[in-house]
């Protein structure tokens, strides 16, 4: 069965369940700026319609003085940090403008049953954007090449120790992860998106305004997912058009 709330659907399965395989992440945490309180009750809300109320620690954090970017790195660095310093094998990551859509437990399942099995992860991402992606085992994963995007992910301890030692080099966060880029995966379909709530990157305004107008990051990741995940037939398709355009011409 499913349970449409707004535009949103989410499988109809018990919260225990939900609830039973979010416990295979040690520490998951939240980021969100301690002038946005209706962000934080924003994503509690998203956070209880998939079986993760009263599992994830809040990080507030203050505006950065004088860089956004600087801020929403080192903001991830001690999410990191503080799931390392816990003892943490698997630590997952979420921004405070975190929207679920196509949630299942059968698909977080088979997460999870693909984490204990493929020991050599870096990381899985709930939803991101990518420049390419290949088929594995697991038909609910996909592994990638990540692009943009680090609102909604998880970590394996050894990765998560590189990391850590990194601190801020004027690169933005989402192009730090581009920089390492191997044993990327993302579950499929993805079910975590970013809202259309206002960026609070600054720096980003006019791209934010450009992404509303092309219906969201919501749309924009769901048509990147989809493109990649059927490359082959789209280029396929191409040749054969090429092909036939090129018979009529000279026949």
């Amino acid at each position: 069965m499913k349970k449409t709330l707004g535009n949103v659907t989410y499988g109809m399965m018990e919260t225990g369940a939900f609830s039973n395989y979010w416990d295979y992440f040690d520490k998951i945490f939240c980021i969100t700026l301690a002038e946005r309180p209706d962000r934080q009750e924003s994503a509690k809300i998203q956070f209880d319609k998939v079986g993760l109320a009263g599992k994830v620690e809040f990080l507030i954090v203050n505006r950065h003085p004088r860089n956004c970017e600087q801020g929403i790195y080192e903001s991830h660095l001690i999410c990191i940090e503080k799931g390392l310093q816990a003892g943490a094998g698997h630590i997952v990551i979420f921004e405070d403008d975190i929207l679920f859509d196509r949630f299942s437990s059968t698909r977080l399942k088979t997460c999870v049953d693909f984490l204990s099995r493929h020991v050599d992860w870096n990381v899985l991402f709930f939803g991101c954007l990518v420049s390419g992606s290949a088929r594995t085992w697991n038909k609910s994963i996909l592994k990638v090449r990540y692009r943009s995007l680090s609102h909604a992910y998880v970590l394996n301890r050894k990765f998560a120790e590189v990391l850590v030692k990194r601190p801020w080099q004027g690169m933005a966060y989402d192009e730090f992860l581009d920089s390492f880029n191997q044993e990327f995966y993302a579950i499929y379909p993805s079910f975590a998106f970013q809202s259309d709530s206002p960026s609070d990157n600054r720096k980003y305004l006019q791209l934010d305004k450009f992404r509303r107008f092309c219906g969201g990051l919501q749309r924009i990741q769901k048509g990147n997912e989809w493109v990649f995940h059927h490359i082959r037939v789209i280029i396929a398709f191409h040749m054969l058009l090429a092909v036939l355009v090129a018979l009529w011409i000279f026949k």
